[in-house]
């Protein structure tokens, strides 16, 4: 029965990641957080790894698709995302090994992602009012790519709508646009984040059983969700967006007052 609920987890999470461009971990994160199973750390992996393959799957699809791509802007953001992701996984270490009770970090990510997706959720809804950027360059798309690196890696979320959000200000992106480049960089920051862990301590230390199939679940996520986008309309893939938006400030209130009291 729970391999099941986390098979489900990870196919629905990811199915609406890949539609609307993060990578499922900003809705599996903080759902794992709920159940509260696993340590911070070993969550932190699934959701790294169960996004890895999301994301994986879908660009590949778009690939297949023949999607294209803003190279100029698309390469330097993933080389930034990469060397983020890589900074964000030894930030988390660092305030895990800082604070000896699990519930404090817990606390600190819920909270962390809180106003990171209030902060989104209230951009996307008056984006109409606010006047775009155009965003050019070189460092200034690696000194963005980092950022979100940083942020996804370090809050175990793969970084979805804080990507969109940014990169429909910044790059004056559509929707879907900032999907595919999402998608792209949010595999970029796993792919270090999870390298950086390989290297350094490895997996043993953690309880993957639940792994295999989320895994499963997040390359079929991927492929359904990248299909479903390609077919959907851009005002159909920001309601998803703005959905979900709401859907992980529920639980991200809970998992801050439930580890508070």
């Amino acid at each position: 029965m729970k391999t099941i609920l986390y098979f489900l987890i990870s196919i629905l999470a990811t199915t609406l990641g890949s539609i609307a461009g993060f990578g499922g971990g900003i809705i599996i994160k903080p759902v794992l957080d709920v159940l509260g199973d696993y340590s911070v750390q070993t969550i932190g992996i699934l959701s790294s790894i169960t996004v890895l393959a999301m994301s994986a799957a879908s660009a590949g699809k778009q690939l297949l698709q023949k999607t294209r791509f803003d190279i100029k802007t698309l390469l330097p953001l993933a080389i930034g995302a990469a060397i983020g992701g890589v900074f964000g996984q030894k930030l988390l270490v660092a305030v895990v090994n800082a604070y000896e009770i699990g519930s404090a970090v817990i606390i600190i990510q819920n909270a962390t992602l809180l106003v990171f997706v209030i902060a989104v959720l209230l951009y996307m809804l008056n984006r109409k009012k606010i006047k775009s950027r155009n965003l050019s360059g070189i460092w200034a798309s690696v000194f963005v790519g980092f950022s979100l690196g940083l942020v996804s890696s370090f809050l175990g979320i793969g970084g979805g709508p804080i990507n969109v959000a940014l990169m429909v200000y910044l790059f004056s992106f559509d929707i879907k646009t900032a999907t595919v480049c999402s998608i792209i960089t949010i595999l970029f920051s796993q792919l270090a984040n999870i390298g950086l862990t390989t290297f350094m301590v490895g997996f043993g230390r953690y309880d993957l059983k639940m792994l295999p199939l989320m895994v499963i679940g997040a390359i079929a996520g991927g492929f359904i969700g990248a299909h479903l986008n390609k077919r959907l309309d851009e005002k159909t893939v920001e309601k998803c967006f703005i959905g979900v938006q709401f859907l992980v400030i529920g639980f991200a209130v809970f998992n801050v007052f439930r580890n508070t009291l």
